[in-house]
């Protein structure tokens, strides 16, 4: 079963975001994120519209071959780019406000949002955006 989540960037007031399918919780998504994606990278991410999995690398190399039937290690698989599925570009919010409301419409149940170059996230249950990092602490402190 899917954990769904949504990656945004904010730029000012306004996110781009975009749907992400798979392991959408804080040890999935937000580790791989917090890891892996710093400004620049969660940009780039972001621009390449809705996700199915994502991994460490965005690039899919010239001698690697890479879909969605047959995903490469380690490369995030795009909707639009692996597997030719229209409709899945990335979406421009107003404001915070306008994600929270397209998060209760997609049932999505994390929130994962960079702004000023740190990773937030928030979810359903919480739909107030804390530091990533330490939401991670939290985690293995409690495990």
């Amino acid at each position: 079963m899917a954990t769904r989540s949504l990656i945004g960037v904010m730029h000012g007031d306004k996110c781009k975001a975009v749907y992400c399918h798979f392991d959408g919780y804080l040890e999935g998504v937000g580790k791989m994120l917090l890891e892996n994606y710093d400004s620049s990278k969660a940009n780039h991410l972001v621009a390449l519209g809705d996700i199915s999995v994502l991994a460490e690398n965005i690039e899919v190399p010239a001698d690697v071959e890479h879909s969605f039937e047959n995903r490469a290690e380690n490369i995030t698989v795009f909707y639009g780019r692996d597997r030719g599925e229209t409709g899945v570009d990335f979406k421009v919010f107003q404001d915070y406000d306008e994600v929270l409301d397209f998060a209760d419409g997609c049932m999505l149940e994390y929130y994962y949002i960079m702004k000023d170059g740190v990773w937030y996230v928030a979810d359903y249950h919480n739909r107030e955006l804390r530091v990533l990092a330490d939401e991670l602490a939290k985690e293995v402190v409690e495990a």
